[in-house]
């Protein structure tokens, strides 16, 4: 599978995809642009991507895991613990389609402001 590049303001996150419905569809979409949000240690973003939730769905993550989550078609990277944490937890608002595993280490979002520009485009090996 391709790898993902995507430019968060001023932080670049490689991603390996995964063999995926949900990873598919955003290399069919790619490239493209969004603006980051932020909830907690969790930066998100909506895409043009609409996928339904897969049966392995989930809503705790690990740090570098890459989710899709479906009620917003948006990306979500979780780095430490959100409002619904449960202690240091990665807890997403909702199950979510993991698609990727980040290459670069997703603690540097720490600094990314809600409003910064996103691209998301395909990169090769």
């Amino acid at each position: 599978m391709p790898r993902i590049r995507m430019t968060i303001g001023d932080v670049r996150i490689d991603a390996r995809t995964l063999d995926t419905p949900t990873a598919t569809a955003l290399i069919a979409a790619a490239p493209f642009e969004s603006t980051a949000r932020t909830w907690g240690d969790e930066v998100y973003f909506s895409t043009p991507v609409h996928v339904p939730r897969e049966p392995d769905a989930r809503d705790v993550v690990e740090a570098g895991e890459l989710a899709f989550w479906v009620e917003g078609d948006a990306i979500a990277i979780g780095y430490g613990p959100t409002p619904v944490s449960r202690g240091d937890e990665i807890r997403l608002a909702s199950p979510t389609n993991i698609w990727g595993h980040a290459v670069d280490d997703v603690g540097a979002l720490a600094g990314v402001p809600s409003g910064a520009p996103i691209r998301v485009e395909v990169v090769d090996d």
